[in-house]
């Protein structure tokens, strides 16, 4: 017996403008709660919102980097409910006429390439945010209240967390390189709900399907579609079945928890906002907007591998961000080995950054100092493994490599009448490990190549040391 998972993600996303959707009031994250507030934020009478187009530029630059169709006549809705963070009573929204239609994005599996397709993006205001003290009372801060957003909606066309995952960064590395929104999850401006349900491969028997509400980190996204994707195969398998229900994951608990009962499109009451006229998109406009889309992740990714020559998971790994593809093609500049500079920034740098947990404009590795680390290594002026100690220093201390090198007296030995010397000591103390090399044994010339490395602290040149410790015990 087996079970198909089906998965939908409902994508909210704030743009980057500097004012909010529908009054003049800044849009910034981090301000004094409620400062940044106006009577059209809050819904008082008379107040009368106005368009943000700089919003609805931003809004049809997605929909045509996320290949889905833009729709020239359309309007904003009313979409009616309660909450305590929804001063108005009512969010300004889209319904039938959303500003895109469709489109997708292609994720790329261990068996091939996957096409996720979107039913929609379209365009409203974010609520205001609400803080639960201690002591039982409720803050609200309305200065998200008006924040424009792109809600990007899929087709349930995911089949597993991991594939989720991989769409939710592929959306997000997009709507980053056309820079429509910072995507930072952690201040809120990128969260995701989940609409997920279980099929019985054999019986066709469906589970409800449950939406899981605002997750803010891919890790929690994961964990929780894992968490509910076990749970609906364990009520089939008991021969029961979903609420259809609104749920939240909790993070401490490791579990999905019901909020309410899950609201139909009837129950929002949608009806046209008859504070704002109907838009009509021009088509020029659009047609500006797609000539001036700068180059997307795909494409750049396609062009590392025909001009730098890069094995398509590099170049994949590379593109998935576009900072770090910057930086990528600066550090190049320095040091013209795209190869070279490729392994170093998969390897030693990409670990350190995923250890610090921050992304590579969050560090004071500059590209001009990672191209003089390479090429000082490149040159033979210290080893491969004196080089990456020499990178972690860089991270820590901000210091180009030259003056760690110079400081720590790193500079490689090359000289063969030094290293001769350094050979025969190691060679008088480890009589047995010669005895043992002319025995056959391979290990005993790795363990006196440690051993030669760590009386020269790290500075020999390895290759020199292979090559003369070889000779050396062939003469004894």
């Amino acid at each position: 017996m087996g079970y198909k998972t089906i998965i939908g993600l409902e994508i909210h996303t704030e743009l980057m403008t500097k004012t909010k959707m529908f009054c003049s009031c800044a849009n910034s994250f981090g301000n004094e709660a409620n400062t940044n507030c106006c009577p059209v934020c809050v819904g008082l009478p008379g107040a009368l919102p106005v368009i943000n187009e700089t919003a609805i530029e931003y809004a049809i630059k997605a929909g045509i980097a996320l290949n889905s169709n833009i729709i020239t006549n359309t309007r904003m809705d009313r979409k009616n409910y309660f909450y305590s963070d929804l001063v108005k009573g009512y969010q300004i929204s889209q319904d039938d006429l959303p500003l895109c239609e469709g489109g997708f994005i292609e994720i790329e599996l261990g068996d091939g390439t996957k096409k996720v397709n979107l039913q929609r993006i379209h365009i409203e205001e974010d609520t205001g945010k609400q803080t639960h003290t201690t002591e039982g009372d409720t803050l609200i801060d309305y200065n998200r209240s008006g924040v424009p957003l792109i809600e990007i909606v899929t087709k349930p066309d995911m089949n597993t967390p991991e594939e989720a995952r991989l769409f939710l960064e592929k959306l997000r590395a997009t709507l980053k390189y056309i820079e429509v929104s910072d995507c930072k999850m952690e201040e809120g401006s990128l969260r995701c709900d989940v609409n997920i349900n279980v099929v019985d491969s054999e019986t066709g028997e469906k589970t409800n399907i449950t939406e899981i509400k605002n997750l803010n980190s891919f890790r929690g996204a994961v964990k929780a579609m894992e968490f509910e994707e076990k749970r609906h195969i364990a009520l089939l398998k008991e021969g029961k079945n979903t609420v259809r229900e609104t749920r939240r994951w909790d993070e401490v608990k490791n579990e999905t928890i019901t909020m309410r009962q899950k609201l139909g499109v009837a129950d929002y009451r949608f009806a046209a906002d008859g504070d704002l006229a109907p838009l009509v998109i021009d088509n020029k406009w659009i047609e500006d907007i797609r000539s001036n889309l700068p180059e997307l992740p795909h494409d750049k990714k396609e062009r590392f591998i025909d001009e730098y020559n890069l094995e398509p998971y590099d170049a994949g790994v590379l593109t998935a961000s576009k900072d770090l593809a910057a930086f990528y093609e600066e550090t190049i500049k320095y040091v013209n080995d795209p190869k070279l500079v490729s392994n170093w920034i998969m390897g030693d740098v990409l670990r350190r950054l995923k250890d610090e947990e921050v992304e590579i404009e969050d560090v004071s590795l500059t590209p001009k100092a990672l191209g003089q680390l390479i090429s000082i290594v490149k040159d033979g002026k210290i080893n491969n493994n004196t080089g990456k100690k020499v990178l972690k220093e860089m991270f820590d201390t901000g210091k180009d490599p030259e003056t760690i090198v110079k400081e720590q007296g790193l500079i490689q030995i090359s000289d063969e009448g030094e290293l001769k010397g350094i050979i025969e000591k190691i060679l008088d103390e480890n009589e047995q490990s010669i005895i043992d090399f002319k025995n056959g044994k391979d290990r005993a010339l790795g363990f006196l190549v440690g051993q030669i490395m760590k009386a020269s602290r790290g500075k020999a040149n390895p290759q020199l040391v292979n090559k003369m410790l070889t000779d050396m015990l062939n003469e004894r």
